[in-house]
């Protein structure tokens, strides 16, 4: 049975637990807002290569560029994004399980045989990938890559994943991470990255719109040559905004995870205070029948 001391020890150290929990939430909570705005910042500069890009494929005239040309696919990297830190519940490994999901599905859908390079970015999966041991599978790390990069990191980790699809290396680029919906919903996603995809530019929402609307438009240059130069910084403003959704993800992970554990401590020291109450009134009683009982022999 527990004594005083040692349950006024177990209180004081669920007290603080619990004061570190929610304050670790409030931190989390911080920075998943801070990362709502730099989406909202990021929105209007996509939606606005989105528009440039509906002209230009409004126009009566044919494009070609090497980022959307499909081909044979014997190489796949799979771009998998997780975290860094830890204290954020079962994020990674909901990840990682949906990872494995993916590969297996990309191994039935190319029963000749497929080389999957995995690029994940954040320690924790980098570690869970590394232990892998599957014929065919790979993991490959980039310098300076993980899920805190910046703007200017992402772009040059975009372009290089760009140079590895143009030169060959890699026939197909995904990239698997978690989208951010709200504080209490996030859905894990896979997109393709490269060859960038007609959904994915919005060609078919803009046949459409060619259907019921007229629409004359000069350019200057060619609407090729201005359709190559807008696509890469479409891919660039895709893969800011997974980033960024990613990491409100994580951040929204973790303030239910710390929510969870808060919640947790709270419990367990209302029942250690119930438990030190008893012991306490028990002790006291104790003690008045002990000088009762001494009354009563004199």
């Amino acid at each position: 049975m527990s004594t005083l001391r040692e349950l006024k020890t177990r209180i004081g150290s669920v007290s603080s637990s619990e004061k570190i929990t929610g304050a670790m939430k409030m931190i989390s909570s911080a920075k998943v807002h801070k990362n709502e705005q730099a989406l909202r910042r990021l929105l209007p500069f996509k939606d606005q290569i989105r528009s440039i890009m509906g002209h230009l494929l409004s126009a009566d005239a044919s494009y070609s560029s090497p980022l959307i040309e499909p081909r044979g696919v014997d190489r796949i990297a799979l771009v998998v994004y997780g975290s860094d830190d830890g204290l954020c519940g079962a994020y990674n490994i909901n990840i990682f399980k949906f990872l494995l999901r993916r590969v297996n599905e990309l191994r039935e859908s190319f029963p000749t045989g497929v080389e999957i390079t995995l690029v994940p970015v954040g320690r924790k999966l980098r570690a869970a990938c590394e232990k892998l041991n599957v014929s065919g599978i790979k993991v490959e790390s980039f310098a300076g890559v993980d899920s805190k990069m910046g703007g200017e990191k992402v772009n040059e980790f975009t372009l290089e994943l760009q140079k590895d699809f143009l030169s060959g290396r890699f026939d197909r680029v995904e990239v698997i991470y978690m989208s951010f919906k709200s504080m209490s919903r996030q859905v894990l996603t896979s997109e393709q990255l490269f060859p960038v995809t007609e959904a994915a530019i919005g060609a078919e929402e803009n046949k459409q719109e060619r259907k019921d609307e007229n629409r004359l438009y000069i350019f200057e240059p060619d609407p090729n040559r201005i359709f190559n130069e807008v696509l890469p910084m479409f891919v660039l403003s895709t893969m800011q905004e997974i980033t960024i959704e990613n990491r409100a993800s994580e951040q929204a992970a973790r303030v239910m995870a710390m929510q969870s554990a808060n919640d947790n401590a709270k419990k367990l020291l209302d029942d250690l205070n119930l438990e030190y109450n008893k012991l306490r009134q028990q002790s006291i009683t104790t003690e008045l029948l002990d000088i009762i009982g001494g009354q009563v022999e004199r």
